[in-house]
């Protein structure tokens, strides 16, 4: 039974803590993979199954159970499973199946379906109510136009963290409340919230000297605010990358929603790039739309020679590859075979994907979001992505009995 400390933190938490609902990726340090629990249940393969994370249900099944997989290719994915491997090799769940995956010099669609079968054994992912579906929504990384310094024409700034923001790990204290982090800032000797979007972009003094760039688009600024990560190009031709560095601690408001809620798009139109439209279309209401969103970023900037923007395992994500999911339902650096379709159609997309990112709104079993890349069609696909899936995420033949040691 929880001590009574632990309970008062916890009902802190429900009046602060709506913050860990946003549309962001959000990279962070190297996880290590989620500690599910395994469950009693008389396994139904050498796989003791199913597991349950916090937030989900994980049932090992048989191979010859995924026939859908059998028109896809594994050789695109391989390359980012590798990626994982770079971050996750000396972790003792993954190290000997990254041994191997790095041991294959010449790889082929053969070889690496046979590494796959022979190491790891597919999980279906269930969400806690038992159903075996979700939703499936897509990203991308965006292309803005911006400056160093700030003009008539470049004046919405990107901000590196402020040296005020305080971000305070609970699971240091309380166990079970690992991966729960509470931002804010001292007022006195008080920690109070961290300042809203609203009150950041009304030229917040904290902020003066922050400014990484300045771009000259509002809703394409908040739209990388979202998207976590993206390329900003300088007047020079330049092109800068950059990335998530920390958020404000805000509850994510989806602006998409309320445009529906309050009559001005109807749900259909509610994508990405239907919000663009209508702020183009109201410019006198822009303002106050975005700040019902009080969750911000706050960004870094990244080396320029890298493959693809860097995911919350801290490696380069790959377009078409590299799946956000929740890191309590799905270990990160994880193969995931995705069973969705195209965006705004019926179209099958089964594709191994690799777990390599996160996202506060990402939060559920059977709930990911698919990185498309970078252009204008990454872009398109991704603003209209909204998807039904089923998810199947391998894990290596150790991954049980890993478990049971550490309980």
């Amino acid at each position: 039974m929880k001590n009574q400390s632990t309970l008062a933190v916890l009902a802190f938490l429900l009046g602060w803590l709506t913050a860990c609902k946003t549309d962001t990726i959000s990279p962070a340090p190297v996880p290590t993979p989620s500690s599910p629990t395994a469950s009693a249940k008389t396994p139904v393969n050498p796989s003791p199954s199913p597991i349950t994370p916090s937030i989900s249900k994980l049932k090992a099944v048989d191979w010859s159970q995924l026939k859908q997989w059998e028109q896809d290719t594994f050789l695109p994915a391989w390359s980012a499973f590798l990626q994982s491997c770079n971050a996750l090799r000396n972790q003792p769940l993954w190290r000997e199946s990254c041994n191997q995956a790095n041991a294959i010099k010449q790889p082929n669609e053969n070889t690496i379906r046979h590494f796959f079968k022979h190491h790891f054994i597919p999980h279906q992912v269930f969400n806690l109510d038992g159903s075996d579906e979700g939703l499936i929504t897509g990203y991308y990384e965006p292309l803005l136009r911006g400056s160093r310094t700030p003009n008539h024409q470049y004046r919405y700034p990107l901000y590196a963290p402020p040296d005020e923001l305080l971000i305070i790990d609970l699971g240091d204290v309380y166990p079970e409340l690992k991966n729960l982090q509470l931002r804010g800032r001292l007022e006195g000797r008080k920690v109070v919230p961290y300042y809203s979007r609203a009150e950041i972009e009304n030229n917040l003094p904290a902020l003066k000297g922050r400014e990484l760039l300045w771009v000259d688009d509002q809703v394409e600024l908040f739209f990388l605010q979202i998207q976590g990560s993206g390329r900003i190009v300088l007047e020079n031709g330049e092109i800068l990358r950059v990335g998530y560095a920390e958020q404000n601690g805000h509850p994510y408001q989806s602006i998409g929603r309320l445009l529906v809620e309050r009559g001005e798009l109807p749900l259909e139109r509610a994508s990405m790039q239907g919000i663009k439209y209508w702020g183009q279309q109201n410019p006198d209401k822009l303002t106050e739309l975005l700040h019902q969103n009080s969750r911000f970023i706050f960004f870094r900037e990244l080396p320029d020679n890298l493959p693809g923007p860097v995911g919350a395992l801290g490696v380069p994500l790959t377009a078409g590859r590299s799946l956000a999911i929740d890191p309590r339902a799905v270990p990160q650096g994880a193969p995931v075979l995705l069973s969705t379709t195209w965006p705004n159609t019926n179209q099958p997309l089964n594709r191994l994907m690799v777990a390599q990112d996160t996202g506060s709104a990402i939060k559920g079993g059977v709930r990911a979001d698919f990185f498309w890349g970078y252009g204008q069609e990454a872009a398109n696909q991704a603003g209209k992505m909204k998807q039904k899936g089923k998810m199947w995420v391998l894990l290596p033949k150790n991954y049980a009995s890993h478990l049971q040691a550490k309980k």
